[in-house]
């Protein structure tokens, strides 16, 4: 999408495969390397469907820096993942939205950030904003050279009932796989 384009709207039902990512920002904060950015997307039909009949639905957000080799295939430098959980609460009609570094498995959430919202449009917003997330040490990285950042944000259907997870095979409408990859210059980062 370029700058000016309409944007998307989180409650529209179409599945909209692009990905728009704005002010994209890489920065060193002392030995940590931090990203920033915005981007668009919007639910799909069926996914909204089971969030607003109380099941939650968990997310992805996968960065790494690589290394490319012509030789073997590319060398992780860096890698971070973020797991988010959205949830409906239908009796006081609020939207929650837990964000933290560790998968949500098993019993309660571990260490997370819990966020409740009054619509569906502020919890998908606050999911398309990232926001000085620590992706790793400067010590990580070599010096000098080029490395390729790969985003990635998706739906984990891993953690959907049985029943919908069978369903959700093989069906475009349960996808949401959003990724960008860019070049960065590690000399500027240094």
């Amino acid at each position: 999408m370029q700058e000016g384009d309409a944007e998307p709207s989180p409650e529209s039902a179409s599945v909209d495969k692009s990905l728009d990512w704005e002010n994209l920002r890489l920065q060193r904060d002392g030995e940590s390397l931090l990203l920033s950015a915005r981007f668009q997307w919007s639910l799909p039909d069926l996914v909204l469907d089971a969030l607003l009949k109380g099941i939650p639905v968990h997310f992805i957000a996968e960065a790494q820096m690589l290394r490319e080799r012509w030789y073997w295939s590319d060398q992780q430098l860096l890698s971070a993942v973020r797991y988010m959980r959205l949830s409906y609460q239908p009796l006081i009609r609020r939207w929650r939205l837990y964000d933290g570094s560790q998968p949500f498995e098993g019993q309660g959430l571990k260490l997370a950030l819990s966020s409740t919202f009054e619509s569906l449009a502020d919890a998908v917003q606050a999911m398309q904003r990232i926001v000085r997330w620590r992706i790793g040490s400067m010590s990580e990285l070599p010096s000098d050279g080029t490395a390729l950042l790969q985003l990635r944000f998706r739906i984990d259907l891993s953690h959907f009932p049985r029943p919908l997870q069978i369903g959700a095979l093989g069906r475009s409408d349960w996808n949401l796989l959003v990724t960008r990859r860019e070049t960065v210059d590690l000399e500027a980062l240094q």
